[in-house]
Order: structure tokens, then sequence, then C-alpha cells
């Protein structure tokens, strides 16, 4: 049962981020996420252009909600929109810029729009990029396009968690043409980066564990210290308690000789 649930839930949150990519158009869609909350169910959306999905006095915003909460059977959708700061290294706005630029200027114009989001997209800073386009590009004969720049992980962990891909389908006079695009972003750490440290570095670092190493066995010795002072204030506790039951003692042998004299 609840591989059950889980099952229905990934199917739910996929239908909604179809409906949701087909509905929003041309406004930077850069993902859909779904959470389930106490009070209700709670859409992220992560676009460029949060002011389109919000609309005129947030019309559009209030019939996305409606819709939802219709067609899915949502309880209480709440829907939350993120903006996104670095466009030119999401892999999804670039793949829908590139499918608008086809549907606007047509097919004959494929090579300087594939271009033009490579290099918005290697000025941004990204390590690499590669941008696929398959269809009836230019000619009626279905053909594969490859445009590419800088460096690119094909396997391995960087490629399937570092890498960002995207995928978009243009709708031309000719047909569907599918678009994809692979990009590594800037702050992807690569296994095989080796950077050479100056001889600074090197005595600063030294001179950083050896403080560390000395603030380690200070803590130490107070710790010692705390524990030796800990464990003399409970001996002369100790000795105190001795010393007043054995005064006790005394008094009370002091107490019955003298009782035993005077019954003599």
């Amino acid at each position: 049962m609840i591989v059950r649930k889980i099952v229905d839930q990934q199917l739910k949150e996929f239908e909604i981020q179809e409906y949701v990519c087909d509905s929003l158009k041309r406004v930077g869609l850069s993902g859909v996420k779904l959470q389930m909350t106490p009070m209700g169910e709670k859409i992220i959306i992560s676009a460029s252009r949060p002011g389109m999905i919000v609309g005129r006095k947030g019309q559009s915003i209030r019939r996305l909600t409606s819709t939802l909460k219709r067609k899915f059977n949502l309880e209480n959708p709440q829907i939350e929109i993120n903006e996104i700061q670095d466009v030119n290294v999401d892999a999804n706005i670039i793949a829908e810029r590139i499918a608008n630029s086809l549907e606007k200027f047509g097919p004959m114009r494929f090579k300087a729009i594939g271009h033009k989001a490579m290099e918005d997209v290697m000025n941004a800073g990204a390590l690499g990029i590669e941008i696929l386009i398959s269809g009836k590009i230019p000619s009626s004969r279905a053909k594969k396009w490859r445009f590419y720049q800088g460096y690119l992980k094909k396997s391995g962990t960087v490629a399937t968690e570092g890498v960002k891909t995207a995928y978009r389908a243009a709708q031309l006079k000719s047909g569907t043409v599918g678009i994809q695009v692979r990009i590594m972003p800037p702050d992807t750490v690569l296994p095989d980066d080796i950077s050479i440290k100056s001889e600074e570095q090197q005595l600063n670092e030294a001179n950083a564990k050896e403080t560390a190493k000395e603030s380690i066995v200070k803590e130490k010795t107070d710790a010692k210290e705390k524990k030796h002072k800990s464990e003399g204030a409970e001996e002369d506790k100790d000795s105190k308690k001795a010393k007043k039951t054995r005064k006790k003692k005394e008094d009370v042998t002091i107490e019955s000789e003298s009782e035993a004299g005077t019954t003599e």
C-alpha cells in the first residue's frame, strides 16, 4: 500500500508538471515541484518572468489555482513562484528560448538561433554546452544538428548529477522539432581539478594547523585541570564528612563513659 501511494503521488506530480508546462508558455519556466503540507498542496513554480504568471491583479494565478483544484482534485492548492536569477545557465529556460525562436523566425535561421544561445550560455560562465536540434530542418528530410562548445562530461556521476539537461519541442509547419540542451554550470566540481598552492598558502595552512593543535592541547589540559579540581573538591568534602562523623563518634563515646561513671 505504501508503494502504491508513492507511485500515485509521483504520477500526480508528473501530471501537474505537464499541465503547468503546457499552460504556461513564454514565461521562462524552469521547473515545477509539488509539496504536501498540513495546509494543503504547495506547488512551487520556478520561472524567469514571474509577473507573467501572476497576471494583471493576480487573475492568471487565480485561474491556474482554480483549474488545478478542479482538474486534479486538490484540496487547497497554494502556488509559490520563485524567480530565477541566473537565466543563461538554466537548461530548461535555454531550451524554451530556442523553441520559441524557431516558432517565431522559422527553421531557416536555426543556425543563428543555436549559436546565439550557445554564446549567451558561455558568456554566463558555463563550462560547456551542447544543443541538439532534430527534425525537418532546414529541408524536408529529418536531420540532427549539433552545436557544442566548452567542456562537457558524458559519463560518470558528474554527467548524471552535475550536468543540467532539458528537452523541448517546437511546432513548425514542417512538423515537430525536438530540442535537447545540456549545460555544465560554472559551480560544477570535477574530480580531476588540480590546484597548485603557493609557498605563502602552504605556510598559512601549516600555521593554521599548528594553532588548531595548540588549541586542542589547551582544551585537553583545561579539561584535566577542571577534573582534578573537581576530584580535589570531592576529596575535601569526603574528608570533612569523615571528620564530622569521627567527632560525632568521639562525642558519643565520651557521653557513654560519663553516663557509666555516674551510675557507678
